[in-house]
């Protein structure tokens, strides 16, 4: 492995150990079904997770699924070759959701939400037929603030996407170990890696998805100042209720026994989120413990 791309690896695997450590998500006796479509992202994922496995001071299992939704031409032989040569354990399962979606969506209208659920619902059932614990997904920090900045500006909502969920269906629970990990980084490990891309012609072929104009808006700010992405996913471990409009929020708040929250906190930080940053304070806000818990190598300062 070259210098630069064993950086790269290294750089990504104390992101993902990081957050498995912040949120806990993963422990002794997992059997955790790595959802691979095909992508950078959840190749990249799969590759971390079995190093972070070579390493952890806890045991656990990794399953490979890859779901065909059958997409006319998608080369399902393809990641299943991946899955071999790097010897995981695997299922290929092939369900068509694509001419459902096509049939549902109107024409000119985003796919993408209807078929991820479907992708969803067929993903749920096989992590139990499989008796996996966890269900890992491959977003990374830039889904993550995409999804803020979406919810907020055509949602009216101030979320993005949890760490670790479980299902409405009581059966999974979902993990995103790469959301501290940047699109970025990724990019170029995949790239380096020369992992089998097999792209998605059914979101790929919409050019004004409302993702790709958020995308767009978030690489112009970042031209301009290159904190921007970092202080984005630090806000959302950094929420200052006293400073939000949600009654419901503010009337839980003030029913607990815990230190009283609701007091003015512009001045309660001697270091903001842009100096955190400069700083070199970890992406979620977490200084006091780096990817100590599962990466044996790297020790606190």
């Amino acid at each position: 492995m070259r210098v630069e791309t064993a950086r790269l690896e290294r750089r990504l695997i104390r992101a993902t150990a990081e957050a498995i450590r912040d949120f806990d998500l993963v422990g002794e006796g997992d059997r955790i079904m790595v959802a691979v479509s095909g992508g950078k992202d959840s190749y990249t994922l799969l590759h971390v997770l079995q190093r972070l496995r070579e390493r952890a001071p806890v045991r656990f299992e990794l399953v490979a699924v890859n779901l065909d939704q059958g997409q006319p031409g998608y080369p399902a032989h393809v990641v299943e070759e991946h899955f071999r040569a790097v010897g995981v354990p695997y299922r290929m399962i092939r369900r068509d959701t694509y001419s459902v979606v096509k049939r549902v969506i109107p024409e000119g209208k985003s796919t993408c939400s209807a078929c991820s659920r479907f992708r969803r619902g067929v993903l749920y059932d096989a992590a139990v037929d499989l008796g996996c614990t966890k269900i890992a997904l491959g977003h990374h920090r830039d889904d993550l603030i995409e999804t803020l900045l979406l919810n907020a500006l055509y949602a009216g909502s101030l979320k993005a996407m949890p760490p670790k969920l479980r299902a409405r269906d009581g059966r999974n629970v979902v993990i995103r170990p790469l959301c501290y990990a940047a699109e970025a980084d990724i990019a170029a490990f995949a790239a380096a890696m020369a992992f089998p891309i097999v792209p998605c012609d059914l979101c790929g072929s919409q050019p004004n998805l409302r993702r790709k104009r958020v995308k767009g808006l978030l690489a112009e700010l970042s031209a301009e100042h290159p904190a921007v992405k970092g202080n984005l996913l630090n806000a959302l471990g950094r929420v200052v209720p006293s400073h939000l409009l949600d009654a419901r929020l503010q009337r839980a708040v003030e029913g607990s026994d815990g230190p009283d929250p609701w007091v003015d906190a512009e001045d309660d930080d001697a270091c903001g989120p842009e100096e955190l940053v400069a700083l070199g304070g970890s992406p979620g806000g977490h200084r006091d413990h780096p990817a100590a818990a599962l990466n044996p190598a790297r020790r606190s300062p």
